[in-house]
């Protein structure tokens, strides 16, 4: 069952990264619920973490003491980082995809070019043994001798 899914939660993998930013804006809508008191539910403070992370900021739900608005500061700088890495990582998944096609036309292309030089040595090999070796009375009725090695002059 695990190595069914391991592809899905592999780190830098889309969904990985999504279910990070799930726990961050989770860990950060907690932070908003425990430390400003006009937050009334965790809900509440998960849908602020949410608008301060991703710089909408409807204004129907906003932190109202210091402490909560130093946090809101982290909380922006943390969504940056989050929502970046998501949209790279599926910006990332758009690349490769092309890529492998790429790759995978180079690879066929490679390997019908190599079938076809893997021919054609196989018809140079029968090409040299023949030479090497022909039939009874061809080379010694020209007067060549096939054993010798040929030098160039």
């Amino acid at each position: 069952m695990v190595w069914s899914v391991q592809h899905l939660i592999s780190r830098g993998s889309v969904t990985y990264l999504l279910l990070v930013s799930v726990v961050v804006l989770a860990g950060c809508g907690l932070g908003y619920w425990w430390i400003d008191p006009s937050i009334h539910s965790f809900g509440e403070g998960m849908w602020l973490a949410f608008t301060t992370a991703a710089t909408v900021g409807y204004g129907d739900v906003v932190p109202t003491t210091p402490t909560a608005k130093v946090f809101s500061v982290f909380v922006v700088l943390l969504g940056y980082g989050v929502l970046t890495l998501v949209t790279a990582a599926i910006a990332t998944r758009w690349v490769e995809t092309e890529e492998r096609r790429i790759e995978h036309d180079i690879l066929r292309d490679l390997h019908r070019e190599l079938g076809r030089v893997s021919a054609e040595l196989s018809q140079l090999r029968s090409e040299v043994a023949a030479l090497r070796h022909p039939p009874s009375g061809s080379a010694a009725s020209v007067g060549l001798d096939v054993d010798q090695p040929v030098k160039d002059q």
